[in-house]
């Protein structure tokens, strides 16, 4: 016992140091700008003239939570908050919804499919390979007001102006783009199930509907689960998509394009205040995500399961008859 405890503290020590290198580089990376952030976040830039002096401000003044507070009030800076908040909240439920069910739909469709399934398989990874730029402005075309969609509807709308039609158009763009991403997630998950729990399945007369709510949906729901989350997350810092197909238009802003406007009116306080409420939204859905749902980022559960069977398995002991066989 000595000696493996020996070695499994000299392993963990080696586990550490060939860790080292990728600790040092999150905290710089990832570590350092989020200090920073919260930092500046508690400052605001001056500006104007100074009516006693007469002269220009300059620097920054250290005004507490202020800058927090002025986002969450009704008016000024809050009503662009609050307009952004709902925005992206909109766009994460009702996008992330929709191409989960989608999604499963597609990883479907690849796990069955007999003909052509590479051709099948890539046509429905093209939307997601696509880069994001590039799909907006493909959209924003096709909603232009003597675009494809208009002439399809035999309607005219004005898909990027301010309206629902806006937040339509966003959404939109991002299911068709996005929901591969769940589909080739879920369709890892299928590839797994064994075939002869659908066989037995079939056995027992059980139907197609009772197959996948009873079967294939448990079996690929910590797959699933886990797909949805990062997409979740994802999608609540959405900025590239709408702000290339809408602009700055209020029905399309999120709350990572109302940050990017503040920095580039160079107040970087409210700017950081908008990031670090994003960044608090974003941890507390991860966290009640998978306090619910229990979804299973870091492979832990598996790894319980493994120490649960090492543990309640015991070695078989043999022991030898009168004959001199070995049981």
């Amino acid at each position: 016992m000595a000696v493996k405890s020996r070695l499994f503290g000299a392993e963990s020590r080696m586990a550490y140091l060939l860790l080292l290198p990728t600790l040092i580089l999150l905290a710089v990376v990832v570590g350092f700008p989020l200090v920073l952030s919260i930092w500046q976040s508690f400052f605001r830039a001056d500006d104007g003239v100074d009516p006693e002096t007469g002269l220009l401000q300059q620097g920054d003044t250290f005004v507490g939570l202020q800058n927090y507070a002025d986002a969450f009030t009704s008016s000024g800076a809050g009503a662009g908050f609050w307009n952004a908040f709902w925005n992206t909240t909109l766009f994460t439920v009702v996008g992330v919804s929709i191409e989960t069910v989608l999604g499963v739909a597609m990883a479907l469709i690849m796990a069955r499919a007999l003909r052509a399934t590479g051709l099948i398989r890539a046509s429905i990874l093209i939307p997601w390979a696509i880069p994001t730029v590039v799909s907006a402005l493909m959209w924003q075309l096709i909603f232009d007001a003597n675009g494809i969609a208009n002439r399809l509807l035999n309607y005219q709308v004005l898909w990027t102006t301010e309206g629902w039609q806006a937040k339509a158009a966003v959404l939109i763009a991002d299911i068709w783009k996005t929901a591969p991403y769940i589909g080739l997630l879920t369709l890892a998950g299928l590839q797994t199930i064994d075939e002869q729990v659908y066989e037995a399945a079939k056995v027992d007369g059980a139907g197609r509907w009772r197959t996948f709510w009873s079967i294939t949906l448990p079996l690929i729901r910590p797959v699933l689960v886990v797909a949805v989350l990062f997409r979740l997350l994802d999608a609540m810092r959405m900025f590239d998509l709408p702000y290339v197909l809408l602009g700055k238009l209020r029905s399309g802003q999120t709350l990572s394009m109302l940050a990017q406007d503040a920095a580039t009116k160079t107040d970087y306080g409210m700017a950081s205040a908008y990031s670090m409420v994003l960044f608090c939204y974003i941890c507390l859905v991860a966290f009640l995500f998978i306090r619910l749902l229990g979804a299973d980022v870091l492979g832990e559960s598996s790894t319980r399961t493994k120490k649960k069977r090492a543990k309640g398995s015991k070695p078989k002991r043999l022991v030898t008859t009168s004959e001199g066989s070995m049981a």
